[in-house]
């Protein structure tokens, strides 16, 4: 490896995984373990989120490298469901407590996973999003996922990634598996 001291000055981009196909989380957590092999701190902020998942254990290997804070309810919001109070107030506090890693110096990545569907779920609105997004200091990456990323948010971001469904066994009945999907 060579030595990141040596390497050019960091500049923080933003970058957003949005779309219907699968891999969205699953490539901001590639980035947050590629982060911590140079020892980089990641904060992950999981929006509509609060089941035990596979990410969560091994977070808690990586620490103090991977930090994993949910914010939603156990079980995971659908496009029937009616967001309630609960839910706003939830993704609030969340992205109250995004704000707060994002500006702490403690970290150089920053992911807010599936706070677009928060977005689209009238949970958060745009405009406190991008205004989440001019906080950003130079030396901070930020990540955004979920589906639904507003023509605002894809226009501030540096690299937008559309993960398009082109086959799914999700389609055939078969349900989110451990260590895969979950």
């Amino acid at each position: 490896m060579s030595d990141p001291k040596s390497d050019p000055p960091f500049k923080g981009r933003i970058q957003v995984y949005t779309g219907n196909g699968k891999g969205k989380t699953t490539a901001a957590l590639g980035l947050a373990l590629r982060a911590a092999g140079w020892e980089y701190r990641t904060f992950i902020g999981q929006f509509l989120k609060g089941q035990s998942c596979g990410e969560l254990a091994a977070a808690a290997g990586l620490a103090p490298f991977i930090t994993i804070e949910q914010f939603g309810r156990e079980g995971f919001l659908t496009i029937e469901d009616t967001p309630e109070e609960e839910d706003v107030g939830r993704a609030r506090r969340g992205l109250d407590r995004c704000r707060e890693a994002l500006r702490s110096g403690e970290y150089r990545l920053v992911i807010l996973d599936e706070v677009l569907v928060a977005v689209h779920f009238n949970l958060l609105t745009e405009a406190d999003l991008l205004e989440f997004l001019d906080q950003k200091p130079d030396d901070v990456e930020v990540v955004l996922t979920g589906r639904f990323a507003p023509a605002s948010v894809i226009e501030r971001a540096d690299l937008v990634t559309d993960m398009t469904e082109v086959k799914h066994y999700y389609a055939r009945g078969v349900r989110a598996r451990r260590g895969i999907e979950k």
